[in-house]
């Protein structure tokens, strides 16, 4: 006798063609095959394709849209608006922003550097490892130097700058090495903090004596002009 063989794909397929017209779906979005495996149908990849390609057309016409109401605003503003210097006081305005956070590091730099210098040197006496600080804190003091002679020897222009960037520089990169010291491991903690502070100290008398310049040199020349007009 010959045995029939029957799958659960197969008598699945059966069940879905003995239905009644009545309840069976309208559209097929999936195709089932004999081995049990469920593909998408060429109509939900069509789908998908529609939906993905209108998500980004409503952000194209906003886009046109806004630089299409600026460019007429712009059209219908009035001579003075147009003739205005705007780059010039976009600048103006970029460097006040940046006279004012340099302000505020100035005066918050050296508050801020006394507070974590102690509390970094209170955990190292916890650890009693506080006769390692000058170790590392002088070779700080060292790489400052360096760092800053190498500034002022590749661009001699620095010398005459209205603003020390390179000052400005080597600050951030101590700093950059000073932050992540309670993540540091344990000799990475007694040693690095210290190290940075030894180069932020000498950064910081470096910025002392560059802003003392211009007190300075005007002081010199102030008797000099008095004599000349007597």
């Amino acid at each position: 006798m010959a045995h029939k063989i029957s799958s659960p794909a197969v008598s699945g397929l059966k069940v879905i063609k003995n239905w009644p017209s009545y309840n069976r779906p309208t559209s097929c979005m999936l195709t089932l095959k004999r081995n049990g495996i469920c593909r998408a149908s060429p109509k939900i990849q069509c789908i998908m394709n529609m939906v993905s390609g209108e998500s980004n057309e409503p952000r194209k016409l906003r886009l046109e849209y806004v630089l299409d109401k600026s460019r007429k605003l712009w059209d219908n503003a009035p001579e003075p608006v147009k003739s205005f210097p705007w780059n010039k006081a976009s600048e103006n305005f970029v460097q006040l922003i940046l006279d004012l956070v340099l302000a505020v590091v100035k005066f918050l730099s050296i508050p801020v550097f006394t507070i974590t210098s102690v509390s970094e040197m209170s955990y190292c006496a916890h650890e009693r490892k506080l006769y390692l600080i000058p170790i590392p804190f002088l070779v700080g003091v060292a790489v400052a130097g360096v760092l800053r002679e190498a500034a002022v020897a590749s661009s001699p222009s620095l010398k005459n700058a209205e603003v020390p960037w390179h000052l400005i520089a080597i600050a951030i990169f101590f700093t950059l090495l000073k932050l992540p010291g309670p993540y540091y491991p344990f000799w990475g903690r007694i040693f690095v903090p210290h190290f940075a502070n030894g180069g932020l100290l000498r950064t910081l008398w470096f910025a002392f004596l560059w802003y003392r310049k211009p007190g300075k040199s005007s002081s010199t020349t102030a008797p000099e002009c008095v004599a000349q007009c007597q």
